[in-house]
This record gives C-alpha cells, sequence and structure tokens, in this order.
C-alpha cells in the first residue's frame, strides 16, 4: 500500500521570516537599481537632445529600451517622472511618446499590484512612510473606497505613485485599476509630450504656456488629495474611540 505524504505547511512564524527575507531582498535590490540606475537615467533624461540621438542609433530597441526605463521609474517609486514624459515628447513626438509611456506605466502598474497583493503594506513601506500609508486608510476602510481612489487618481496634480501602491489594498479589480491608471495618467503625460515636442521645434514660449497650465491644474489636485487625507486621518482618530466602547 502507497504511503501518502501530506503537504508540510509552513508556520505563521516561517511564513513571515519568508516575507521579511523577501522584502529585505528587494529593498537592497531597488536601492541598488535607484543609485546605480535610477539616479544615472534621470541625468540622461534630462538631456533630451542627447537622448534623442541614443533612441535613433537604436531604433526598435530603442523605444523597447525606453518603455523598460519607464516601468522601472512606476515600480521604483521615489524615481521622478517627469524626465521620462519630456523625454518622451523630445524624442518621438507628442502621440508616440504618449503611446509609449502608456504601455510601460500599464507593465509597471500591473507588477506594482501584483506585489502589493502578494507582500500587503510591507512592500509599500520600501518607499513610503507608515505616517503617509495611513493617511490613506480612507481607501481600503470605506465601502466607497474603490470609487474615491479613482477620482483622486484621475485628478491631475495628485501623487499617482503613492496612489498606485495603495490600490493593492484595496479590493478594486486589476483590469479596473488599469483602466483607471490609463485615464488618469493620459493628461498628465500628454502635456509633458507636448512641451517636450514644443521644445524640438524651438516654440519655446508654447512649451512654457503648456506647463503654466499644468502647474495650475496641478493645484487643484493637490487640494482634492489634501481633504482626502484630512477626511482619512478623521476616521484614523474616531476608530480607537469606536472599539474602546
Amino acid at each position: 500500500m502507497a504511503k501518502t505524504h501530506a503537504k508540510r505547511e509552513l508556520t505563521r512564524k516561517q511564513q513571515k521570516t519568508i516575507g521579511i527575507t523577501a522584502i529585505s531582498i528587494a529593498v537592497v535590490l531597488l536601492a541598488v537599481i535607484v543609485i546605480f540606475v535610477g539616479i544615472p537615467l534621470v541625468r540622461f533624461l534630462k538631456e533630451p537632445e542627447r537622448f534623442r540621438v541614443w533612441v535613433e542609433e537604436r531604433g526598435f530597441w530603442g523605444k523597447v529600451a525606453f518603455i523598460g526605463m519607464v516601468v522601472m521609474k512606476v515600480v521604483v517609486a521615489v524615481i521622478p517622472g517627469e524626465p521620462f514624459e519630456l523625454a518622451a515628447g523630445y524624442a518621438f513626438g507628442v502621440w508616440e511618446g504618449l503611446l509609449l509611456c502608456m504601455i510601460g506605466i500599464t507593465i509597471g502598474s500591473m507588477i506594482v499590484f501584483s506585489l502589493v497583493k502578494k507582500f500587503g503594506v510591507s512592500i509599500i513601506r520600501v518607499f513610503f512612510s507608515q505616517e503617509r500609508i495611513d493617511g490613506m486608510k480612507l481607501l481600503h476602510t470605506s465601502k466607497k473606497g474603490n470609487i474615491i481612489l479613482s477620482i483622486v487618481y484621475i485628478v491631475p496634480g495628485t501623487p499617482k505613485d503613492f496612489l498606485n501602491y495603495c490600490a493593492g489594498l484595496t479590493t478594486i479589480k486589476l483590469h479596473t485599476w488599469l483602466l483607471v491608471c490609463s485615464i488618469g495618467r493620459i493628461p498628465s503625460i500628454i502635456t509633458s509630450t507636448i512641451s517636450g515636442d514644443a521644445f524640438v521645434q524651438k516654440r519655446y514660449f508654447f512649451g512654457i504656456l503648456i506647463y503654466v497650465v499644468t502647474f495650475l491644474v496641478g493645484l487643484i489636485g493637490v487640494l482634492v488629495y489634501n481633504k482626502v487625507t484630512k477626511a482619512s486621518e478623521k476616521i484614523n482618530s474616531e476608530t480607537p474611540q469606536e472599539s474602546s466602547r
């Protein structure tokens, strides 16, 4: 009679140890990427003419490389996104630059969403403080959290890289979130690619005008985001009182 072997399950302590180890390795790898790849890359992208020549020399693979850069920027949330979007407009033009950015952002958002679903809030702490995470508690405690997240994300000027990580803590579905990401990112990206393309054509006044308008619209987003954060802080302060009753 053949013996049956029961599948060994990890204890809670072993699961926690594996999780901490995985996060620690991720932190080290991400630190290496930021120091040796991210920072030099941002500096490179701030030289748009040089970047354009680099892309043209590589043809199709230059576009693939740029998509990979955008993916890295989305996953490593501390890397600023503006140089990427401006460089896209400068090197590829308005619409192709927008398309390449959107492809990279979609892939990066899928990776971020999956990481948060797998590791939970621990992976978010790699990039953001616990205080900031708690400031968005409204998103994953409210029944309308998915709707609030979607609205806040679409508004220009809100911290989209941070909200991208917060999405994994909510009940929003991946395909819905990718749709929200697409709609929410387009205004910011297209204004940057238009500006980048305008500088190529030496239409400096137009490029600066687009930047000014984007900045003013972004202020509205900051006000909306601050309002949501304050509402979330109010919920956090009331929670202990409710639980003690």
